[in-house]
């Protein structure tokens, strides 16, 4: 792939970022802010009385612009990540179109770099959480993210090893039989965290963590669709048509 292809393939995958950010804001708006508001309001009533202290960005900022800026620029950058590891996948992960590959690009980075480590160290609301223990809690929760995106891989290259000798379904078994039990000992042997107060609701926790699921499903789902109708038509363009009537002049 020369770099021509790679350049206007980056660029389309940040305009599919940017696509899939204003698809996942939404979602984030309509679902995520009510339950962050509730949990806030939950902090708020069981916090001791103190005096008034002054925001330095009022809740409704962010909620809005600061969200909008959080999301959409992410979006871009995600984008412009998975279209160069696109670049790279494009041929070498099987007999697949780019619309084809850009959804399993989607789908596979989908479940290694958020679902995986997401069943481990679920997201919490703003209310959940001791302050001294978030240094620790993020180091868990990237270095469940890394062991993830490193066991896909190491997957992936061994189905594609073992298909000449297993065939593609049973190389294709084996190797994910073998991330799901390399995740379940990663999973066994990290530490848990859980610091819900046992008196925080329950549903309130269940649909936040819903709603930030729900989120990056729209965000890599919605990342795969468009970048993956992007990729085809700059791949693959379709040949021009002439009109009825048009004459083609012959060569000389």
């Amino acid at each position: 792939m020369n770099s021509a292809t790679v350049r206007n393939l980056l660029v389309r995958g940040m305009l599919a970022g940017l696509g899939a950010g204003v698809l996942a804001l939404i979602v984030a708006y309509l679902l995520g802010e009510p339950t962050v508001d509730s949990a806030i309001g939950f902090e708020e009533s069981h916090a001791p009385a103190h005096g008034h202290e002054v925001e330095l960005v009022s809740r409704s900022l962010q909620s809005t612009a600061g969200l909008a800026t959080g999301v959409l620029i992410y979006g871009v950058a995600f984008g412009g990540i998975a279209a160069l590891a696109y670049c790279f996948a494009l041929g070498r992960v099987g007999r697949f179109g780019p619309r084809a590959t850009a959804l399993l690009l989607s789908g596979t980075a989908l479940l290694a770099v958020y679902v995986v480590p997401f069943l481990k160290y679920p997201a919490n609301p703003p209310s959940v959480g001791d302050p001294d223990t978030i240094g620790e809690r993020t180091t868990l929760y990237f270095l469940m993210m890394v062991l993830s995106v490193l066991l896909a891989v190491a997957a992936v290259i061994a189905g594609k090893r073992l298909a000449p000798r297993l065939g593609n379904w049973h190389a294709t078994v084996v190797a994910v039989l073998g991330f799901v039990l390399a995740i379940g000992l990663a999973y066994e042997f990290l530490p848990v965290v859980n610091e819900v107060p046992g008196d925080f609701p329950a549903t309130l926790l269940w649909r936040f963590r819903l709603s930030a699921l729900a989120m990056q499903l729209t965000l890599w789902g919605g990342f795969g669709l468009v970048f993956g109708e992007l990729a085809e038509r700059l791949l693959h363009p379709k040949p021009a048509t002439l009109s009825a009537g048009t004459a083609v002049a012959a060569p000389h």
